[in-house]
Parts: C-alpha cells; sequence; structure tokens
C-alpha cells in the first residue's frame, strides 16, 4: 500500500514538474507584443554599416552607415522609412555603433555601458554586429561571444515585449553567425541570415564605384543597404500578414 501510494506521489510530482517546464517553454517561444504597425521607437545596434563618422585617413566622408552614398541610402534610413510607412508616421530612432562591444565582448560590462540604451525602450531593435569581432578559435571565445550577445538582448526586452531582430554578418563567418543565431533562438528574437547577400557581388559597394581603401569598398553599397533593409522589413511581423492580431 505504502509501494501504491509513493508511486502516486512520484506521478504527480512528475506531472507539476512537467507542466512547470511546459510553462517556461511557453514563455520563451513568446513572440512581441508589437508589431510593426504599432512601432513608435527603433534602437539600431551595430557597427560601420549601421554608422560610421568621417574618417580622412580611409576617405570615407559620411556620418551613416559605410558605404551608402547618401544618409537615406544606408539601411538603417530604409528600414526607419520602411516601419514609418507601415506605422503611418516617422518613428523615433536611436543608432548607436557598438563597435567597441565587438572587439572586447568578453570585458564589456554590458549593463552600464548600454544602460541608456536599453532605457530608450525600443518597439523594435536591430542588432547588426559580428563583423569585428575577432575570429572565434576556440568554444570558450564562442561561449563568451554568445553570453554578451544575451546580455544585450536581454537589455533591450521590456514589457511590452519589442520586436527584436538579430542580423548576421554581413561578411559570413560559420563561427559568430552560430552563436548568434543561438542566441536569438533563445532569447526568442527573430534572426535574419544576411550571409547570402554578402556573398553577392553586386551588393558590395566596390561593384558601383572605386574607393581609395578596399575595407570602405567592401562594406554594402546602396544595392547592399538595400538589401539588407528588404530582408530585416520582411522578417518584422506586420498585421497585414497576421490579421487575427
Amino acid at each position: 500500500m505504502r509501494r501504491h501510494r509513493g508511486f502516486r506521489l512520484e506521478l504527480l510530482f512528475a506531472t507539476l514538474v512537467g507542466c512547470v517546464a511546459w510553462g517556461a517553454g511557453a514563455m520563451s517561444d513568446e513572440g512581441p507584443g508589437v508589431r510593426a504597425e504599432d512601432v513608435r521607437k527603433i534602437l539600431f545596434l551595430g557597427n560601420s554599416i549601421t554608422l560610421h563618422g568621417p574618417k580622412a585617413d580611409i576617405g570615407w566622408e559620411g556620418n551613416w552607415g559605410m558605404a551608402a552614398t547618401a544618409p537615406e541610402k544606408d539601411y538603417v534610413h530604409l528600414v526607419t522609412a520602411g516601419i514609418a510607412r507601415r506605422a503611418g508616421k516617422p518613428p523615433e530612432t536611436l543608432v548607436r555603433n557598438i563597435a567597441d562591444f565587438e572587439r572586447d565582448y568578453a570585458n564589456y560590462d554590458v549593463e552600464a555601458k548600454m544602460k541608456e540604451l536599453f532605457a530608450f525602450d525600443a518597439d523594435l531593435v536591430v542588432l547588426s554586429i559580428g563583423e569585428n569581432v575577432p575570429a572565434l578559435d576556440s568554444e570558450e571565445a564562442g561561449e563568451r561571444f554568445k553570453a554578451g550577445v544575451a546580455k544585450i538582448l536581454a537589455g533591450v526586452r521590456s514589457a511590452k515585449r519589442p520586436i527584436v531582430i538579430v542580423r548576421s554578418s554581413f561578411w559570413a563567418d560559420e563561427a559568430k553567425d552560430r552563436r548568434l543565431r543561438e542566441a536569438s533562438d533563445e532569447a526568442g528574437a527573430i534572426y535574419v541570415d544576411a550571409g547570402p547577400l554578402g556573398r553577392e557581388e553586386a551588393n558590395a559597394a566596390r561593384s558601383e564605384r572605386s574607393y581609395q581603401h578596399a575595407g570602405v569598398g567592401a562594406h554594402p553599397g546602396d544595392r547592399g543597404m538595400q538589401a539588407l533593409a528588404d530582408a530585416i522589413l520582411r522578417a518584422v511581423p506586420s498585421r497585414e500578414a497576421d490579421p487575427a492580431r
């Protein structure tokens, strides 16, 4: 009789654990609470592809995404314009180059240095990094990078459950992109693979005109920026595609 009662208690405990585990999974799989039409604030976090000030020694004179020919032709402005069309008004934007995080992710104090960015409380967050991350030549390095990305993704979350887009490296790198995808999946963000775009020579700025510095010419040109913007905008959930919401 005691064995029977013990079995029932074990079964009840297992059932309760299963319910808790299912609930946690359901929470982690929960999608964003807003749609493109709701977006009033966009936070762009990236590197030189997102924003780069003038640098005479490499022949770059702009103060926008390298190497678009004008501000309105970089992916940040194109995404903003696309969201404005869907939302019916221009969103407020905050654009920040976080290449310092890429280069020193293992020691970077995400919570302290990005506090202002998290406080912006964006409805849409676009994280576009990876290109400046040193080669991840060990599993430990890869896990440290992933942990740093996870801290950023945790920081941008809020009660309104913003739309969070994680874009892979334009210059594809299996080790970096795998960690970006894993961190994105675990945070319930939306992953956009930009690798195929970067492999198309027509998307490089050097295919459109000549550059003094090869590194600048390797950046996405106007066609590449448009392709990146299109890929990001396609990933942003919209009520037009989900009329039930």
